[in-house]
């Protein structure tokens, strides 16, 4: 099985604005995971946050595939989310009537039951916490690479 990674809204903003100061990071890991055959997914929820201010026609699609959010992504949120709102302590009284779930759970969510995605890209400090948080409660089969790292540093490339 290939590996694929799941790109965050935040990967896109970033690769699609070459006046955003890490628009040379992100497009130097979307060119090493092409040439390395590693599969870049995205899913319907990071779509839905990049066409509030994008168009879905910028989008690199024909190089991504496309997961849908589902049943099981939505069961698997609802385990995750419950972990991180005990972690951050939020009250009864804030998730009723009903809990407003924040988007890295059901992401978070959708690349652990994708059995070949072993990493979430993003450069998102929130996510980051939000996954430290869930791994207080369980063990994610994923990482996330933070592209405010090079991707040369994270991979160990020296650039001769």
């Amino acid at each position: 099985m290939k590996h694929s990674v799941l790109l965050d809204t935040s990967f896109f903003i970033r690769l699609l604005n070459d006046e955003d100061e890490l628009h040379e990071n992100a497009l130097l890991y979307y060119k090493y995971f092409l040439e390395n055959d590693i599969v870049l997914k995205v899913s319907t929820i990071s779509i839905a946050e990049y066409c509030v201010l994008g168009k879905l026609e910028d989008l690199p699609l024909k190089d991504i595939q496309i997961i849908p959010f589902n049943l099981n992504h939505a069961e698997k949120t609802g385990e995750f989310a419950q972990i991180i709102f005990t972690h951050n302590k939020t009250a009864g009284k804030k998730l009723l009537p009903r809990a407003i779930i924040p988007n890295d759970s059901k992401l978070f969510a959708q690349a652990d039951l994708d059995k070949a995605v072993t990493h979430f890209i993003t450069s998102d400090k929130r996510s980051l916490n939000t996954l430290k948080a869930l791994k207080t409660g369980i063990s994610p089969k994923f990482e996330i690479i933070n592209i405010r790292i090079p991707y040369n540093q994270t991979f160990g490339i020296l650039d001769l």
